[in-house]
């Protein structure tokens, strides 16, 4: 087991088990500032304004106590009941104390304060805020926190609804457009500005805001652009979850006409149109007033059906290369206080890849070694020692057999990559619907001696479903690398081109943060190594055809499921 250094245990890093998404949906009838009555009246702004809002979320540091922002909500104008699209997304530690703290602040239009302002004195911004543990929201009925803002003396400030639920593994995400005809007319000069406002259900009955539309001014007959949304934003990853629809006439002021609603479901927009994807936009207190009332207008979706990504099964392949000299500058040395390059290149990529996981088992091998008890020579041999096992469990578990398997094995020569990708090809080679789709990881620090086989290798695997990373370490020269990452040149092999670029290359030496910050060093890493799977992958999708599957089933699909 490795020392710690500071905070930082590079083999006990928590990944915690549980994200939770906390909605501000509602702050309400909290006090404008005395300086927006200035505002709404002066003659240097450009719109009346009764105020920008914005809340800002704070994180509690455990030791020191200091509170430090984690993130804020966009910026809502004109309304003291704003409802935040926004969503904070945290990591939940059950046996931990997680302390938040909620400010609501105006955010000021700079063409008004650097005109009204040059007289008076800077104007308070502060709206209110509140204090709670991400525990007490999860823990309250429905996981909704009702809270009075505070900060003000002798003013009220309103109230702030916190919500909060647990993310699902869904990973889908959704491209949809609709489209409107013959709304309500509410402009006295004109028509209506409409735009829509979605909503997933909750538990208790209530809704929470997910998404807006644009605003088409002028028409009753709008066609929205098509917009991109995650799956888990819209109903969680429970298609059959109830999704209401609002929509508005927009005003300058604020103050939105309501329209009217309609309520669906992901399920029932993935049809695409039909007669059962025509809603009727109605208005509850026009329902209730007008006898002959029929709706204010109807909603529908376009001719093609809603397109989602679904996730194909991804299979991912770890080799680490252990020729390297028995030095203490070996870039497999174990040192108690860091970890080796090997190791921070495996954590860097490991720990993004894991996350879309449900087993957590991972296949692992080495090669480039002789193997006890007869010293054979493997370019294929599975860190945990088993060959009818190799798996291990979670990125802690590969590291562990790394380590074990460097005090076990002698580490030699020559550097064959050939093998290895022919492995993982045959694996490929027996999946090709679509279904799963493979990605080889490997890490190195020599040359490549069998360059003409690797070429060939890579050349019959580019017509499968696989990807092939390779992580190069140490100050080794990557020429041959670089050519077998084929972005500028299609690696080639005895006349034949690659069907379509499947290798990324990246030598580690070029994210190393200077100041020696490796959690630095191995996000700039991951960002990168990870940064072209998904259009390999869809090139491989749309070259043989194989169009999204539709998730129709009585049942959510699963989410991204991975091994290394």
């Amino acid at each position: 087991m490795m020392a710690s250094i500071g905070e930082f245990d590079p083999l006990n890093t928590r990944v915690p088990a549980t994200k939770i998404e906390v909605t501000v949906s509602t702050c309400k009838n909290h006090q404008a500032n005395c300086y927006s009555f200035f505002l709404h009246i002066s003659p240097w702004t450009s719109s009346p304004s009764l105020s920008l809002s914005v809340v800002v979320l704070y994180l509690q540091a455990v030791g020191t106590k200091e509170w430090r922002e984690f993130g804020r909500t966009e910026v809502i104008d004109n309304t003291r009941n704003p409802d935040f699209v926004r969503k904070f997304v945290l990591d939940f530690f059950f046996e931990e104390k997680q302390n938040l703290r909620f400010d609501v602040t105006l955010s000021w239009p700079c063409h008004a304060i650097n005109s009204l302002f040059s007289i008076f004195s800077p104007p308070k911004d502060f709206l209110g805020q509140t204090f709670c543990t991400l525990g007490e929201i999860i823990g309250s009925t429905g996981g909704r926190l009702e809270r009075t803002l505070s900060g003000i003396p002798g003013k009220k400030c309103g109230v702030i609804i916190l919500t909060a639920e647990e993310l699902s593994n869904c990973r889908d995400i959704a491209t949809m457009q609709l489209c409107a005809n013959k709304l309500d007319k509410k402009d006295f000069f004109g028509k209506s500005d409409p735009f829509l406002v979605f909503y997933r259900s909750n538990e208790d009955g209530t809704f929470t805001i997910c998404h807006k539309t644009e605003v088409i001014k002028n028409t009753l007959n709008p066609v929205w652009q098509p917009f991109t949304i995650p799956v888990r934003a819209l109903c969680n990853g429970d298609y059959d979850r109830t999704v209401k629809v609002d929509v508005y006439d927009w005003d300058r002021d604020g103050s939105h006409d309501f329209i009217g609603e309609f309520t669906t479901s992901y399920r029932e927009l993935s049809r695409g149109q039909n007669q059962f994807n025509v809603y009727e936009v109605l208005n509850p207190k026009k329902k209730g007033k007008k006898k002959k009332y029929i709706n204010s207008g109807t909603v529908s979706t376009p001719t093609s059906p809603i397109s989602a990504s679904h996730s194909s099964v991804l299979v991912f392949m770890l080799f680490f290369y252990f020729c390297n000299p028995s030095q203490p500058t070996s870039l497999h040395y174990m040192s108690p206080y860091q970890m080796n390059a090997y190791a921070m290149a495996l954590k860097a990529v490991g720990e993004i890849i894991q996350d879309y996981d449900s087993d957590k088992l991972f296949p692992a091998y080495g090669f480039g070694a002789k193997l006890p008890p007869d010293g054979k020579i493997s370019h294929a041999f599975p860190l945990s020692g088993d060959n009818d096992n190799p798996n291990c469990v979670g990125i802690e578990g590969v590291l562990e057999a790394y380590f074990q398997s460097l005090r076990t094995v002698q580490l030699y020569g020559p550097t064959n990559f050939a093998p290895v990708i022919n492995k993982v090809a045959n694996c490929a080679a027996e999946i090709t619907d679509g279904s799963q789709y493979f990605v080889l990881l490997m890490i190195t620090d020599g040359v490549i001696s069998d360059m003409v086989q690797t070429k060939e290798a890579v050349v019959n695997a580019a017509s499968l479903p696989l990807s092939i990373i390779i992580v190069g370490v140490g100050p080794a020269e990557f020429d041959a690398m670089e050519e077998l990452d084929g972005d500028e040149v299609r690696v080639s092999s005895r006349g034949r081109l690659a069907e379509r670029d499947i290798v990324q290359f990246v030598p580690f030496r070029d994210y190393i943060d200077r100041s020696g910050n490796q959690v630095l060093s191995m996000a700039r890493l991951a960002k990168d190594v990870l940064a072209e799977i998904p259009d390999q992958l869809l090139s491989f999708m749309k070259g043989r055809g194989i169009e999204p599957r539709p998730a129709l089933s009585s049942s959510p699909l699963p989410g991204l499921h991975q091994h290394i």
